[in-house]
């Protein structure tokens, strides 16, 4: 047998891959479906045509469509928690961090909105698996921002954690508002816009805490 017969041969072998890398494959094919389709709609022939796999190979990596689905789910959230307490970690300045949250947002947006598509608008979010992860990443965001209102502004913890799903939600709505609607205006400028926003709000608050107001009067804000 010849050195090009051997050639042919070897090129007409599917390529073995490490498993981490077949399992990377597939899951940027199963993204690519359930954006395309929605969960629902999204069957795992075509992940495996699109991921130009047998479905049993599929099958050796994950044994249902939900498990895929929710693989794909962590590997996003992981990221993006990763980035929002790195914003946070990165700086002392809590001006800086506001910043930073937002940007993690409008960056997720904008060079992953697919991902972004998957964990914020997915259409299996009532599946409790689903919710689960969801409701992770939107818990350690909280988080993440809590401390830096407290340290900021002297309010309690369970007021903080109300300012900080506060701000966490401005930034995801007007990132997904601003993706939706054309990116009309530059990320940066976004990202400065929506920022100046939440940290005006946040400055307002007296460092050192506030009258709380007792039942039906007004709190001195």
């Amino acid at each position: 047998m010849t050195p090009a017969t051997n050639g042919a041969r070897a090129a007409g072998r599917p390529t073995r891959m490490p498993r981490s890398a077949r399992r990377s494959q597939l899951l940027a094919a199963a993204q690519d479906v359930f954006v395309a389709q929605g969960y629902h709609a999204a069957a795992m022939d075509d992940i495996a045509e699109r991921a130009g796999v047998s479905k049993p190979v599929l099958y050796q990596h994950f044994p249902g469509k939900l498990e895929l689905y929710l693989a794909l789910l962590d590997t996003h959230c992981d990221a993006f928690i990763d980035q929002i307490q790195g914003a946070m970690a990165a700086t002392n300045d809590n001006k800086e961090r506001v910043r930073g949250a937002t940007h993690a947002y409008f960056d997720f947006v904008s060079h992953e909105s697919e991902a972004f598509r998957l964990v914020f608008e997915s259409d299996l979010r009532n599946d409790p698996a689903v919710r689960e992860r969801v409701d992770r990443v939107e818990k350690a965001s909280v988080e993440a921002i809590t401390e830096t209102i407290m340290s900021d502004t002297g309010v309690d913890r369970a007021r903080a954690e109300l300012l900080a799903a506060g701000l966490t939600g401005i930034s995801q709505v007007a990132a997904r508002y601003w993706l939706t609607g054309g990116r009309e205006i530059m990320q940066e400028e976004a990202e400065r816009l929506i920022s100046s926003l939440s940290w005006r709000g946040i400055a307002s608050f007296p460092l050192g805490g506030f009258d709380h107001a007792g039942p039906g009067e007004p709190a001195d804000y």
